[in-house]
């Protein structure tokens, strides 16, 4: 019996040994931790009180590492945090070869486990987004506001003196995605029903998948990841869709060149033509479609729903957007100009974005090598790194009553000398970081700017807009980073007599 017991202990022991070794040769255990225990197996408490609390764990880990650096666990992996506007400008200021960007948000979507690499790899239609869309913002407006006249009243059937109840994101996720594939894939596959609920659960789809993924061992992550994908699935539902666009457009390519009448001015087309001398197939062409359309629905759609029940908890503010759109519209046309020109609507919509966002972290990065930060933390390849954008949104030294939703706090600030621009929707600093920062920011936040402000115009023109029994606004939801309006909140509507 003494000699099992010597044996038992002695195995405890170097169980012991071994869990300890592993612990303290973690590349990442020098560096503090916010949320619970760091050890192995034990800091899945830690990932679980994230998923929890995120809010109050960010600003611990900003108030208590301000100027430096902290981790929270995920179920998967450790995130390293930077915190304040400084460590923020660190991670703007390093090279590609140090810290990536799309290797960073894949960090975090897993979608290399779902479509494989190759999106990754030759991300052309980010350049696409970058480039031929921004430069065409002023030709396809025009298409985003019809398109808008047409799909506001079909999800939001208001009629004069009646007031009806609409649920806020299912209604904000119909009309973004029909005016934005009026962009992405034109007329008339943008008000298939059939296509735009593929659209819309193609972005759920990542969700569920990204979840799934991460429960699944690394090694086994490439081979369950695509054979169990929702992703995947929802990607070949969508082919009987596009197919027939692609073989029409492929073959006036062919007949007539690059450049014919009535060519079409839209994401698709684009993606065609930069696929074609890389020899692409048309799943590969319509995967890239479907990750545009997961940038852009779910990001513009939650950012509406926030402005519209910020609008709907403070009427007062009502009027006098109102006042500003009736009269830059009667002036400028609904046109990128007159978007340029609406202050209160950009400023409505910057607020509502520091005070909501779309996510309590920002300016993702992976380290692709070694790297040293300036206050001397040092931080191993292969780490997942991001921005407290929350935190920073709210901290008093930089915003004043930070916690106060001041819809026209920056549209004040343009006011001053050579302040025009600086505080617009779309411009970023190391201080406001909703679109990230740097040359990795959001590159659709351009086109995602001006159809936000046309919706919340166009909404604001054409309708009255209140909460039910002048209930408080509804507190978003957090899951782990993501921040979500509330699934269930309702916003009443009636239709205004207006000819806009």
């Amino acid at each position: 019996m003494g000699d099992s017991q010597t044996v038992i202990y002695a195995l405890l022991a170097i169980l012991a040994g071994v869990y300890l070794f592993k612990w303290k040769s973690d590349p990442l255990s020098h560096i503090p931790t916010v949320g619970g225990p760091s050890a192995p197996v034990v800091s899945y408490l830690s990932a679980i009180n994230f998923l929890r609390n995120p809010k109050a764990l960010l600003r611990e880990g900003y108030q208590r590492f301000h100027g430096s650096v902290f981790k929270v666990a995920l179920l998967g992996q450790w995130m390293v945090i930077v915190s304040g506007p400084k460590m923020v400008d660190e991670l703007r200021k390093r090279p590609d070869e140090e810290l990536s960007f799309i290797e960073g948000v894949e960090e975090t979507l897993h979608t290399r486990f779902m479509l494989g690499r190759e999106p990754l790899d030759d991300p052309f239609h980010v350049d696409i987004i970058k480039e031929k869309l921004m430069r065409s913002l002023t030709a396809v407006l025009p298409d985003v506001i019809d398109e808008l006249r047409a799909a506001v009243p079909d999800y939001i059937h208001a009629k004069d003196d009646e007031w009806i109840t609409v649920n806020a994101i299912q209604s904000t996720l119909k009309i973004v995605s029909r005016a934005s594939n009026r962009v992405f894939v034109g007329l008339p596959v943008c008000r298939n029903q059939e296509y735009l609920d593929l659209a819309i659960r193609f972005t759920i789809d990542v969700i569920k998948d990204k979840v799934f993924i991460s429960f699944i061992p690394e090694s086994l992550k490439v081979s369950l990841g695509q054979y169990f994908s929702a992703v995947k699935s929802t990607v070949r539902q969508t082919i009987p869709h596009l197919k027939p666009l692609l073989d029409e457009r492929r073959a006036k390519l062919e007949e007539f060149g690059d450049d014919y009448p009535e060519k079409p001015n839209d994401m698709l087309q684009w993606i065609l033509e930069g696929s074609i001398p890389r020899n692409y197939s048309d799943v590969q062409i319509i995967e890239r479609i479907m990750l545009v359309n997961f940038a852009a629905i779910h990001t513009s759609s939650n950012s509406i729903a926030h402005a519209l029940l910020d609008l709907a908890a403070y009427p007062e503010y009502i009027q006098p957007l109102r006042e500003e759109i009736e009269g830059i519209i009667s002036a400028e046309g609904w046109s990128k100009a007159a978007m340029g020109k609406m202050w209160k609507v950009d400023s409505f919509l910057r607020e509502s974005q520091r005070i909501n966002g779309i996510g309590l972290t920002s300016v993702t990065r992976k380290t692709l090598t070694d790297i040293t930060l300036n206050d001397g933390t040092f931080i191993p390849k292969d780490t997942l790194i991001v921005a407290a954008s929350y935190p920073t949104h709210y901290d008093d030294a930089i915003y004043e009553n930070a916690e106060t939703f001041d819809p026209f706090r920056f549209s004040r600030m343009r006011e001053g000398d050579g302040e025009g621009t600086k505080h617009q929707f779309v411009n970023t600093s190391i201080e406001y970081i909703p679109f990230g920062h740097g040359k990795h920011a959001c590159p659709g936040r351009f086109f995602a700017a001006n159809e936000l402000k046309a919706m919340l115009a166009f909404i604001v023109l054409n309708y009255d807009l209140k909460l039910a029994n002048d209930a408080p606004r509804p507190e978003n939801r957090c899951f782990g980073a993501a921040i979500i309006p509330d699934p269930t909140a309702e916003i009443m509507f009636r239709k205004r007599q207006t000819n806009a």
